[in-house]
């Protein structure tokens, strides 16, 4: 029997059990199937030169299957199924990176902010070509991350392929706690507030808002203009996605979710009123912005609330149900697409900036980027 848990990690979202039944009359193609699914399982459980159980060729097999669908549809194992829980917490053992897989390769949306991967110099779009010298080719992302992470203090060897680079780049990283920083906040100028956003995890959004009231009080008035960076933001939890775009929209649709059925399908709009009352608004983003993050800057740019910034984000718009089965495995499928208020796909595309800037390397002593948008909010 099938239960469901209770968390969701990136941009999961739940979807009644009834879309997950058997239909109750199947296709003829689907019993001819199961019926060479059954004579393949029997003829390994009897002439193959090792014994092997019917319960790990069953594992196999159901993991076969959602390795063929897509990145995000995977077979988890129970320490699978409690790192993503680990996943939505305010901190984790591990080197702090976010991966996707893209175009077939294992690819790094972005290292978390403060983490060892980001100080170690790992950039978003790096591929990973091996894990402790182990080649991640037909690699899923659940089975990467099991890798990837590890006790604090020990080290993992990850060898990257870059753009613009002959040879590949190896890294060798300490583990230890990553503390997901969510949310950084200033006064860069007199009526004009700057809030770094790095990670969608519980609580981000009330962190937000008591950032921006902390500003206010700070500014002793009003803020004129409010700079929201989002670069390097690999996502997190939808739920607080959208309760964020609500404290800055009066009434206006913020998502629309598309899936095969009626019930994966869904709209999300903003409730009358709004916590974040500053008119001048500029959104910075890059590569590394994806997934909860461009649903947040497409829906402030789309409804006309802020201006967005940089250089096009990592196109990463897609639903995830998670649902457990008996034994504390599980399953992750993709049911949905996201799409922006004004129905352009995220997934695989990406938000376009109304102002395109290139960053910078961190450290460097200028950002034009934040330049840009400072610019931006003032001419508004």
């Amino acid at each position: 029997m099938m239960r469901r848990i209770h968390f969701f990690f990136i941009i999961y979202a739940v979807v009644p059990a009834f879309v997950f039944s058997t239909p109750l009359f199947a296709k003829e193609d689907t019993y001819r199937g199961l019926s060479d699914f059954a004579k393949a399982l029997s003829l390994i459980e009897k002439n193959y030169v090792e014994e092997v159980s019917s319960e790990q060729l069953i594992q196999s097999a159901i993991k076969g299957m959602f390795d063929s669908l897509d990145p995000y549809s995977v077979y988890l194992s129970s320490d699978s199924l409690r790192n993503l829980e680990i996943g939505t917490m305010g901190e984790f053992e591990g080197i702090g990176v976010e991966i996707t897989v893209n175009d077939g390769f294992l690819t790094v949306i972005s290292p978390i902010e403060g983490s060892p991967a980001q100080e170690t110099g790992m950039k978003s779009g790096d591929v990973i070509v091996s894990i402790d010298g182990k080649s991640t080719e037909k690699t899923n992302i659940v089975d990467a991350l099991d890798r990837i992470r590890g006790r604090e203090g020990t080290k993992v060897d990850i060898v990257v392929r870059r753009e613009g680079t002959e040879q590949d780049v190896k890294f060798t990283i300490t583990r230890r706690i990553v503390k997901l920083r969510s949310v950084e906040s200033k006064l860069v100028e007199k009526g004009i507030g700057y809030i770094k956003l790095s990670q969608f995890h519980r609580g981000s959004a009330e962190e937000f808002l008591s950032s921006y009231r902390r500003l206010e009080k700070e500014n002793d008035a009003k803020l004129a203009g409010l700079v929201l960076d989002l670069r390097n933001n690999p996502g997190g939890l939808l739920e607080q996605a959208i309760a964020l775009c609500d404290m800055f929209i009066d009434k206006g649709l913020i998502l629309n979710v598309k899936g095969r059925s009626e019930q994966t399908l869904k709209e999300y709009f903003a409730r009358e009123g709004m916590e974040i009352l500053t008119d001048h608004v500029a959104v910075i983003v890059n590569r590394g912005s994806a997934s909860a993050s461009e649903v947040l800057a497409a829906a402030l740019k789309d409804n006309g609330r802020a201006k967005i910034v940089g250089t096009r984000t990592f196109g990463k718009g897609s639903v995830q149900s998670v649902i457990e089965f008996s034994g504390e495995t599980g399953v992750k499928i993709t049911t949905a697409r996201l799409f922006t208020p004004k129905g352009i796909l995220i997934d695989g595309k990406g938000i376009e900036p109304d102002v395109f800037v290139e960053g910078v390397d961190k450290g460097s002593a200028s950002d034009p980027q934040l330049a840009r948008a400072l610019e931006t909010v003032k001419r508004m």
